[in-house]
């Protein structure tokens, strides 16, 4: 059984990066070029919500015991900020499914969808994990994290001449953790109550 989640995390993982890294990326080049205000707006949305998902393999890297909580987060509001604009939905809809780019993003956001309701199965699979991300039993979550650490110790070392410790990882993720928090509050107190679920991708970035 142990077996069996373990690879069920890490195929969870390798999905995760092409569906949360690499498809919305194409989209979103391809959006640009297309000139879709909506899309374009759907996904520099989801590019500020995605960067919690970053930060918590960052906090994986530094070993920071509730890493497994933020990631968990950090997919479920990337999968809300997907849906949420209604404005965005109505746009969608008005398309027919010959059109490439708007079926292409609705399969994408169903595809998140997915991976992130995996990600919460397992993760209430392993509630242990909450506060135990060292633990030997939950080493299966910190090992997607590990090719990004090389590649960062790789950078830091060619821009710093140092190696990017745990240490060093810990300080940056839980740093970037408060900017993110901080920025998150100000939109539900301040930009949430003002627009509600309208994105006003109408008026962004007149071509």
């Amino acid at each position: 059984m142990t077996s069996i989640n373990e690879f069920s995390a890490w195929i969870t993982f390798q999905l995760s990066s092409i569906f949360i890294v690499g498809v919305p990326l194409s989209i979103f080049i391809w959006s640009i070029k297309k000139r879709n205000k909506a899309i374009e707006k759907l996904l520099i949305t989801y590019w500020k919500v995605s960067i919690l998902f970053f930060i918590s393999l960052i906090l994986f890297i530094g070993g920071v015991e509730f890493s497994l909580l933020i990631l968990i987060i950090s997919t479920s509001l990337m999968t809300i900020c997907v849906w949420l604009w209604n404005d965005i939905n109505r746009e969608l809809k008005g398309y027919q499914l010959t059109n490439a780019l708007v079926t292409t993003t609705r399969a994408w956001r169903w595809a998140l969808t997915f991976i992130s309701i995996s990600f919460l199965v397992q993760f209430f699979q392993n509630l242990s994990c909450i506060n135990s991300i060292n633990s030997s039993e939950c080493l299966k979550w910190s090992e997607p994290s590990k090719n990004l650490s090389q590649i960062i110790n790789q950078l830091f070392n060619f821009l710093f001449g140092a190696n990017f410790t745990e240490p060093i990882a810990k300080f940056i993720g839980l740093f970037a953790l408060l900017i993110y928090m901080l920025g998150l509050f100000q939109w539900f107190i301040i930009k949430l109550p003002r627009s509600g679920r309208n994105s006003g991708f109408s008026n962004y970035g007149e071509y």
